[in-house]
């Protein structure tokens, strides 16, 4: 945490920060990504499997008690946000083709 200008302590990263560092994991391992903002909800990292369309998962970025973590969209965490390689291989496992 680092201070801000109104001197609060603010989080060193953002939602969406953490959602790009996954996007470009996800992306040298094949995978096409969008961030999606949806209206009046958090922001999501939309995952496509391009070998199979129907392999899609919208990934979010959440601060937790204990820090922040990648989340599966049914609420069931996939690793620390701070270690996307892990997150981009269990991603990859999960909407892989075989």
């Amino acid at each position: 945490m680092t201070p801000d200008d109104t001197g609060t302590t603010a989080p060193s990263r953002t939602r969406i920060e953490y959602l790009e560092e996954l996007g470009d994991a996800l992306v040298e391992r094949g995978f096409r990504v969008r961030i999606v903002l949806p209206r009046g909800q958090s922001p999501v990292l939309h995952v496509l499997n391009p070998d199979a369309s129907a392999l899609t998962e919208n990934v979010l970025a959440e601060q937790a008690a204990d820090g922040w973590w990648y989340w599966w969209s049914w609420a069931e965490r996939i690793a620390p946000a701070d270690d996307a390689p892990t997150a981009a291989a269990r991603i990859a496992q999960v909407l892989a083709t075989r």
